[in-house]
């Protein structure tokens, strides 16, 4: 994945939340395979199973055996694309919750690139929705739970794979919120190209 020399990314509406803090300055980016830049108008699927992945809201730490996603991505003189399927399945949040449901809303979410100066290359998750459901008597968050908001990954080129977590999220203003309740999500994701790119590596 390389950078492309040029403009800032502009902040868009009130969910486009791609400024970097503490001065930094970001900057578009686009999709690569091999070192070749995804070329105008062709399409990528990239898959993935979550190597490690949790969801930490106040009260309970989900954790989901089984956390796939879709994206399909593409170039637009930045990197696009969007995630269209979110499974989730086997879902824990310790001894004193069940997880009766967790539902990914509203998808597809759209999702872009960005290179955040001296961070690297970031890839940025608009309108997220997710409802959960947990129960049990000592259950502190028993009911419906709905994180909303923005989140953002690094894309690490050597292991081939996004990284979020709570620096990640704050090197480029990414928030994901259960009303005005700040939630933590940490996760490792392999980026794996699946369509013409198949094998290929995904960076620049």
């Amino acid at each position: 994945m390389k950078s492309r020399a040029g403009r800032l990314v502009a902040v868009l509406a009130a969910v486009l939340l791609v400024s970097a803090v503490a001065g930094a300055t970001a900057n578009a980016a686009v999709w690569t395979f091999n070192g070749t830049e995804l070329k105008s108008g062709e399409n990528e699927t990239i898959v993935g199973a979550a190597i490690s992945s949790s969801l930490s809201v106040p009260g309970a730490t989900t954790v989901c055996a089984d956390f796939l996603y879709n994206m399909k991505i593409k170039d637009e003189t930045t990197g696009k694309g969007e995630i269209t399927e979110l499974p989730l399945y086997e879902c824990t949040a310790g001894a004193n919750c069940t997880v009766k449901s967790i539902t990914p809303e509203n998808l597809p979410w759209k999702d872009h690139l960005t290179t955040i100066a001296g961070k690297g290359d970031y890839l940025f998750v608009e309108g997220i929705q997710v409802t959960i459901t947990y129960s049990g008597e000592k259950c502190a968050v028993a009911g419906k739970t709905r994180l909303t908001g923005t989140a953002a990954g690094i894309i690490e080129n050597e292991t081939e794979k996004a990284t979020f977590n709570k620096a990640t999220f704050e090197a480029a203003g990414a928030s994901l919120k259960d009303a005005s309740t700040s939630v933590e999500w940490k996760g490792e994701f392999p980026t794996e190209p699946f369509e013409k790119h198949r094998l290929e590596k995904l960076a620049g």
